[in-house]
């Protein structure tokens, strides 16, 4: 703890709250990659659905019930944004400075870029529940999978650019 009066300097925390960020993090990652496997297997069956399973790896990725993936995405990209907001104050601190320090713009904006996105998906997440709600009729189909579409497409961007951003100054070091 730091005493009253006493300066706290960037990038220098107590080894417990570093752990618990290391932990958070690491929960953050797991969830994320459970979010991108989900929403990708809902993309990939709602553009190229198969008529029947064949045993292939293809083909069972392909046959899955779509609409089932649903509540598991937008439940899985909530907890993950709601962690994500916990760990961010340490990127804003430490992470940050040091990508200004050494001018690194471009993994910088990028994950400035990031914040923005996950926003719109987060606004996104009402249409993409209510288009997977209705019926599964032809008529909205095209909707349903320009929704998903988008949805994956930020999940995907996110998760890369936290990755490089987290590999090239990771939390704790």
């Amino acid at each position: 703890m730091l005493a009253c009066g006493q300066e706290f300097e960037a990038g220098h925390r107590p080894l417990g709250e570093t752990r618990v960020l290391t932990v958070l993090l690491i929960v953050h990652s797991l969830m994320a990659v459970a979010l991108l496997g989900a929403i990708t297997h809902q993309t990939v069956g709602v553009w190229w659905p198969a008529k029947k399973r064949t045993g292939s790896f293809v083909s069972s990725l392909r046959s899955v019930p779509s609409m089932t993936y649903t509540n598991a995405v937008i439940v899985l990209f909530i907890l993950t944004m709601i962690v994500g907001s916990i760990i961010y104050t340490e990127y804003r601190v430490s992470i940050r400075v040091t990508l200004q320090d050494y001018r690194m713009y471009v993994p910088e904006g990028a994950f400035e870029l990031k914040e923005h996105v996950a926003s719109i998906a987060l606004g996104l997440l009402p249409a993409y529940w209510y288009y997977w709600r209705q019926s599964l009729s032809q008529d909205r189909a095209t909707t349903r999978a320009m929704v998903t579409t988008l949805v994956a497409c930020i999940v995907w961007y996110n998760f890369l650019v936290g990755h490089v951003v987290n590999n090239i100054r990771g939390f704790g070091s």
